[in-house]
């Protein structure tokens, strides 16, 4: 069998060069969340050796070469690609195989995915697939690299050990990746002198030189006060400083005091409003934030009244946002200049930290007050609290419930349902029935498909409270693709006939009041709600009966008010959990995971101290809207029993 891995020479975490005189080919990797480097494509790959080999330290725009990938860039002084609509930053890698493996021949092995798209492997899986394809084995078992996954090359197709599943997989041949003899010579220094060649039209060179040029328009005009303030009473008590214009963002030294004399009439940059107590902000001014210049500058004044420092380009190999030490003394802001605070610049908030940092540069060139101010981190718990402190509910009696055995029998005859809630139409009226979009007066699309002896194709009913009318085996037929709990669902206005029950797993709610307040709701504690399901095998009402299921997050801790109302969201939540509404086994909406226990429509406030994410408080509107989210279940104020 494949030894695994055996074609990768060289894994690196940064510009990796390989030996003299060996030819190697070059494969660059982005980091996933689940910890898994992925590959880009082999065009892509050449696109960025090409940029590597003009400029070692510059960015790399990939929308130039793929439009898929055209709101990403990769800052090669950092090694992180920058996502530029939302701010997010990853580690990228720049791998050595050997020009015989599977990315020296163009060599691709891909897998089916649920979509019926086809996903390329890893390159180490590939290359160990290629391998043990070459040697003619008739299989391959994944186990030593990690996954439980067994190949077969003669159906072509990947077994889950565990599970069992199938899935198609192929080989695709498709353009070599980029071969490099030798080592690559040493990064130039940056920035790129001005001889280089034609500038960047790239929309990032756009906003730098452009802001740029603004700076210096600033400065220069700071510049010409200060000489002319200097130039006619040399001996007069105060502080000027003469700044030198700035020909690029990424000199060692942004703006340099060039000379200064002692006074008491200091007229500095202000930060922070000028206070005197020296404080940590967050500023992600990294390279990621302006990709075409990474190297960030340092800002000082005389004698240390004002120091802005930022750490130098070895910081840029941190991931995340960057922190600068701001030391202030109290200095005098001249009349009539505003301050303009540029708050979350960690992109919780709607201020862009690409745009947030080039404010805050362009605001200190110009003299400006700048409110730098770190981003808040949601409160998702409360302060420890004892066993003693947790109360139970007023008014309802105990602090636990676990899934009740009779929601989970099943099996109820289809035909005594539809007739337990319809009533027979004599005169039909001449529209459609909404379910098989035939005509009432014709018989249901569902004749031949499906047969009942009681029911005949051509009879309709109609709903009893909503009035809506459809044919008898047509809701036979809804009913046997439901829960088939003995509950209807008109789906036409969604009104419910019995009681609806869900799919829920088995698990147990807790609730409890503990001595906090929410936001918004200072006179009243705090009911909180834990959720607990643990993992387990799926059953016939779920999407894939016999497969184990996942259960993230668990326990999951939800907030309520104290007060009338939020009891009375209590009790109905309670009932819902009876019925097995909260949750249900489908496929993740943040992370993609498929079989996993996932919320069902019934929206659950799961931060305590802050509303960041948009699921804390403060939020008035929350109570009304989770009521009617559960009215919508089935479970309403008059389902409440005194």
């Amino acid at each position: 069998m494949a030894r695994p891995g055996s074609g990768l020479l060289v894994s690196v975490n940064g510009l990796g060069y390989p030996p003299q005189n060996l030819a190697r080919v070059v494969v660059w990797e982005w980091l996933n969340e689940h910890g898994r480097w992925r590959p880009y494509t082999a065009a892509v790959c050449h696109h960025i050796e090409n940029v590597l080999k003009g400029d070692a330290r510059g960015s790399v725009v990939l929308g130039q070469v793929d439009a898929q990938l055209s709101p990403y860039i990769i800052d090669l002084q950092s090694m992180h690609q920058f996502r530029q609509d939302t701010g997010t930053m990853r580690p990228v890698q720049r791998n050595f195989y050997d020009p015989s493996s599977a990315p020296g021949k163009g060599v691709v092995w891909e897998w089916e995915n649920d979509n019926g798209s086809w996903t390329p492997y890893d390159m180490e899986i590939c290359v160990t697939i290629q391998n043990a394809y070459e040697k003619q084995h008739p299989w391959l078992d994944l186990t030593s690299l990690g996954f439980c996954y067994l190949i077969d090359f003669n159906s072509m197709s990947q077994t889950n050990r565990q599970s069992q599943r199938k899935r198609r997989l192929r080989r695709r041949m498709d353009l070599a990746y980029p071969l490099i003899m030798g080592s690559i010579p040493k990064s130039q220094s940056w920035p790129v002198g001005a001889s280089s060649g034609q500038p960047c039209s790239c929309q990032q060179c756009i906003l730098v030189n452009s802001t740029r040029a603004a700076s210096n328009a600033i400065l220069a005009s700071q510049r010409r006060k200060l000489h002319g303030g200097t130039a006619g009473n040399a001996g007069a008590a105060g502080t000027h400083t003469v700044v030198r214009q700035s020909n690029t963002f990424a000199g060692t030294s942004f703006w340099s005091p060039t000379s200064s004399s002692t006074g008491t009439n200091n007229n500095n940059i202000s930060l922070g409003g000028g206070q005197a107590k020296a404080e940590q902000v967050q500023l992600p001014l990294s390279a990621a934030n302006f990709p075409c210049s990474p190297v960030m500058p340092s800002l000082s004044s005389a004698h240390g009244h004002h120091a802005l420092t930022i750490n130098g380009q070895n910081n840029l190999n941190r991931p995340g946002t960057q922190r600068i030490s701001v030391g202030t003394a109290r200095g005098t802001i001249p009349a009539g200049v505003p301050a303009l605070p540029v708050k979350n610049l960690t992109g919780s908030g709607p201020v862009h930290p690409a745009l947030a940092g080039m404010t805050g540069i362009l605001m200190c060139a110009a003299g400006l007050p700048v409110c730098l101010t770190r981003a808040p981190k949601p409160i998702l718990h409360p302060p420890p609290i004892n066993k003693s402190d947790m109360k139970p509910v007023p008014g309802i009696n105990g602090m636990r419930r676990k899934t009740k055995k009779k929601h989970l029998r099943r099996g109820k005859n289809p035909e005594d349902v539809v007739r337990r809630y319809t009533e027979k139409i004599k005169v039909v009226p001449d529209e459609d029935c909404t379910i098989c979009m035939e005509r009432l007066v014709m018989s249901s699309g569902y004749e031949g498909v499906l047969q009942h002896k009681g029911i005949k194709p051509e009879l309709v009913g109609k709903l009893g409270k909503c009035g809506h009318m459809y044919h008898l085996l047509c809701l036979v037929a809804m009913y046997n693709n439901g829960n088939k709990d003995g509950s209807l669902q008109c789906p036409t206005c969604k009104t419910i006939y019995g009681e609806k029950t869900g799919t829920q797993p088995p698990g147990k709610m807790e609730y409890h009041v503990i001595p906090h307040c929410l936001p918004g709701y200072p006179d009243s504690k705090t009911i909180r709600i834990v959720y607990d399901i643990p993992a387990g095998i799926q059953t016939n009402e779920h999407p894939n009966p016999g497969k184990k299921f996942s259960a993230r997050g668990f326990p999951r801790h939800c907030y309520l008010p104290d007060n009338e109302k939020g009891r009375k969201v209590l009790k109905l939540l309670i009932m819902a959990w009876d019925r097995r509404l909260i949750f249900t086994i489908g496929t993740s909406s943040t992370t993609g995971e498929s079989d996993t226990v996932v919320w069902n429509e019934i929206h659950h406030k799961t931060e305590f101290g802050s509303n960041l994410t948009g699921h804390g408080y403060p939020d008035p509107n929350y109570l009304d809207n989770v009521l009617a989210e559960l009215s919508a279940q089935g479970i309403g104020e008059d389902n409440l029993k005194d």
